[in-house]
Formats: C-alpha cells, sequence, structure tokens
C-alpha cells in the first residue's frame, strides 16, 4: 500500500507501543485495555487488505495507533486516490468517506458510525448550489471538500484550506462563487483580487473562538504564539502570528519549533503534533468537534470486523463530483 501521504506503521502491537510513540501519547494503563481491540484492528486490517484513513482530528489512540495513513482534508483525498488497498476505512466525517468512494468507485469504503456528519457541509445542499448558479450565471463555483457528494456534483472545482488560494486563481477569472465556509472565504478574498461570493456557512469548533479570548491567551502568555486554521472567524486571524491549513499548522510547528504555542483549531490536533516536539509547550483550548468523536478504536473494530457502514455514491454524482476533485488534484502545487 502506498501514497504520497504520511506513511505510518501497518500493525502497531501493544509490546511495540509502549515502548514507540503510541508509549508517549497513551497512559500505560489504557495501553493494557487497547490491546486486545489493536490486535483485532491489525489482524482485520490484514485479513481485509484494509487501511485506515485518519484525519488530524482523531484521537491519539486512532491517530498514533490505528491509522495508515494521515492527513488533513487534501492528503486524504490524495491517499484515498492512490492507495492500493481493497477496503478503505475512514476515521474522520462522512464527506470525507464520500470523497474516498468518489475517487475509489470500485472500493469499499466505510465509516465506523454513520452518524459523523459536518456541520459545516450540512450548512449547504445542491439544490442550493443550483440556485446560486442559476443568479450568477457563468461564475464558477469553488467547493470546500467539507461538502456532500451532491454539492460537489453542482461544483466546478473543489478545495480545501491549504489550496483555496490557489485554486480560485488557477481558474482566471474575475469572480467566483466560493461554498460554504464564509470564513475561509473572506480568508481567500483577503488574499487575491478575485471577486468571491460567499456563502454563509461555517465550522461549530472554529466559530467558537473569539478575538478576544485570543488577546487574553497572549496577555498571560507574551511569548506565544498562535497559529489559526482559516475556517476560524476574522477577528481570531487578525490575533494569530501563522493562518494556515491543519498540514500548515504542523510544519509551521517544526520549522519554528516555538518555546509555546497555540493551535486555534480542533483540540485532538494539538494532542498528536505535540508528540513530535516534546520540547514545545502547547496551550491548548479546547474545543472538541463532537462529530470527529463519533469515530473510536472500538467502532473501527466493528467495522472491519462486520464490514458495516458502506458509503456509497449514486454513479451519476459520483461521476461529477469527481470531476470537480480531480480538477482540484491536477491544480500545480497542492501535492
Amino acid at each position: 500500500m502506498h501514497s504520497k501521504g504520511v506513511l505510518v506503521a501497518e500493525t502497531i502491537s501493544i509490546t511495540d507501543a509502549r515502548t514507540g510513540v503510541t508509549s508517549q501519547v497513551l497512559p500505560e494503563a489504557e495501553l493494557w485495555a487497547l490491546e486486545s481491540t489493536l490486535g483485532d484492528i491489525a489482524r482485520l486490517k490484514r485479513e481485509r487488505n484494509a487501511v485506515v484513513l485518519a484525519h488530524n482530528y482523531m484521537t491519539p489512540d486512532i491517530y498514533h495507533a490505528v491509522a495508515d495513513f494521515k492527513g488533513d482534508s487534501l492528503a486524504l483525498a490524495h491517499m484515498a486516490a492512490e492507495t492500493d488497498a481493497d477496503v478503505i476505512v475512514m476515521a474522520g466525517v462522512h464527506f470525507m468517506a464520500e470523497t474516498a468512494k468518489i475517487v475509489n468507485p470500485d472500493k469499499t469504503v466505510l465509516i465506523p458510525d454513520l452518524r459523523a456528519g459536518c456541520s459545516l457541509a450540512e450548512s449547504i445542499t445542491g439544490e442550493d448550489v443550483r440556485r446560486l448558479k442559476a443568479r450568477y450565471p457563468g461564475v464558477p463555483v469553488v467547493t470546500y471538500v467539507n461538502t456532500s457528494a451532491d454539492v460537489k456534483a453542482e461544483s466546478t472545482i473543489c478545495c480545501t484550506s491549504s489550496n483555496a488560494v490557489e485554486v480560485v486563481e488557477s481558474l482566471g477569472v474575475d469572480r467566483v462563487i466560493f461554498l460554504p465556509d464564509q470564513y475561509l472565504g473572506s480568508y481567500v478574498s483577503s488574499k487575491t483580487d478575485v471577486d468571491v461570493v460567499l456563502w454563509e456557512g461555517s465550522c461549530e469548533v472554529h466559530e467558537r473562538f473569539t478575538g478576544e479570548e485570543v488577546r487574553g491567551f497572549r496577555r498571560s502568555h507574551p511569548e506565544l504564539k498562535i497559529i489559526a486554521h482559516p475556517e476560524s472567524p476574522g477577528d481570531v486571524l487578525a490575533e494569530a502570528d501563522f493562518v494556515g491549513s491543519t498540514s500548515g499548522m504542523i510544519r509551521w510547528v517544526g520549522e519554528h519549533l516555538p518555546d509555546e504555542v497555540m493551535m486555534i483549531t480542533e483540540c485532538s490536533m494539538s494532542d498528536n503534533v505535540a508528540v513530535e516536539h516534546p520540547d514545545v509547550h502547547f496551550i491548548r483550548p479546547c474545543n472538541l468537534c463532537p462529530h470527529m468523536k463519533r469515530i473510536t478504536v472500538d467502532n473501527i473494530r466493528l467495522s472491519l470486523q462486520n464490514m458495516q457502514h458502506e458509503v456509497l455514491v449514486e454513479p451519476d454524482i459520483a461521476r461529477r463530483a469527481r470531476r470537480a476533485v480531480d480538477r482540484m488534484l491536477a491544480v500545480r502545487g497542492t501535492r
């Protein structure tokens, strides 16, 4: 199995975990409690020729002890397109599993909990996009990957937070419709001369942060470096030392190694990045994504064991959505 993303050990036994990375993340008692489940998952992955793709917001037990590939939405899209596994288990939310199915129509794609949705994805429908296109005839639609297959199918091209500006400018037009995150869209608008028509969607995790909250942390930690995801409100981004996608935030920490850092994003990401940088002190304002947290090691095991919660996409929608995803993957500089 291969990918241009981050490859980690295909299996992690409890003995290996206790002397490796996982032992730095999970208490010994928790490792012992997980031993049987982790062993079952490793065995089932071999038997099914399966891989687990995990988003950066997964809890440390999944991220470090279960995932075969891990990354942000863009990285997972590449990995899903390139893996030669027969079965893909998406440790993420439903739109990510749909994207994996769109680019792998002949593979089995599973999601451990069908209720793992996304407030942002649920803020818009395909019918909404059709109405927007009627209102702005001829204007291309740039759609964030945090959307349903139905929305992608109505779009010109997809993007992620890491390549949104490049995608918008790749079209060579004066105006685009940008969906559905209003904060990411505003950020993109500030970085380009293209006129950006916005939709009023937002992520329930990122929109909880406020500029005043961030300023309070900085007052109590004068040397603190603040890095923020562009799905955050504008007053938060104005306080940040760096704004970028989840992968961009991870790179920034590794390149700068600040004494103290605060990541304005979902809480588990700080837990996962901190493992790689033990000398960096992470200040952790914790906003959990309730949808991501529906994915657990137990339901990953059950999903593989019973081959349950398969994600299917209607063929015509998948064909049209794939066109938008493929255009994104072809944009120069997105790999």
